[in-house]
């Protein structure tokens, strides 16, 4: 059974790292969190449209992860994640379609570069050659999409499209394959390196909304 034998400081120390850099760690998400009703319908077109960006499109970080690797520990979560993931990406397209255009917050708006400048970032993680790398990111994406989900959801109610239950792997089963997979230190420290840098490009992400909706109240 996965993750039966696991230690329990390995487990807690899995899931620190995604609780120290996860989305829900950004003042943005917190405070949606706390009272979704402030944001706009700009706001929450910003929302779908950017995560489309960066997750919408195939193949993503879970399916090349699927390429990069041979472990048998990993084969059913990742038939179940990238079967899931398919799902979400659908979800993220109908809300992206409901929720309208996004406009420009500036003269010099450069907020479409800077998130295809992220997706070509985690298109290089999910493809490195660095074994535990790939799957590190996919995992750090099952992780952090059950946070957003909870956002995405409650846009879905504001925009009006059906949000049918997610299918994806649970938290705990896939924090239980990383540290299954995290045996050897090097394969560990690859693992690490690609859940640390997945997690810091949603960070990044949160941080550049936070900062639209911003400029938007400023003015």
């Amino acid at each position: 059974m996965l993750g039966k034998n696991l230690k329990p400081t390995a487990q807690r120390n899995s899931a620190d790292r995604v609780e120290v850099f996860g989305s829900d760690t950004t003042p943005y998400v917190r405070t949606i969190v706390e009272d979704f009703s402030i944001l706009s319908g700009a706001d929450i077109a910003d929302i779908a449209h950017f995560l489309c960006i960066l997750h919408g499109r195939h193949p993503g970080v879970i399916d090349r992860a699927a390429t990069k690797t041979a472990d048998d520990a990993a084969r059913d979560w990742l038939i179940q994640a990238t079967d899931g993931f398919a799902a979400e990406r659908s979800l993220l397209t109908r809300l992206t379609v409901a929720a309208g255009p996004i406009s420009g917050v500036s003269a010099d708006d450069q907020s479409n570069a800077a998130v295809f400048g992220q997706r070509k970032a985690l298109d290089m993680l999910s493809q490195s050659d660095r074994n535990g790398c790939a799957i590190g990111a996919a995992i750090a994406l099952i992780s952090d999409w059950h946070i957003i989900r909870t956002i995405l959801e409650r846009v879905a109610l504001r925009v009006g499209v059906e949000a049918r239950s997610s299918t994806l792997p649970d938290v705990e089963t896939t924090l239980a394959l990383k540290e299954q997979l995290s045996e050897l230190p090097a394969v560990e420290r690859a693992l690490n390196f690609g859940v640390e840098q997945l997690l810091n490009q949603h960070r990044g992400l949160w941080q550049l909304l936070e900062a639209r909706r911003n400029t938007r109240l400023s003015h």
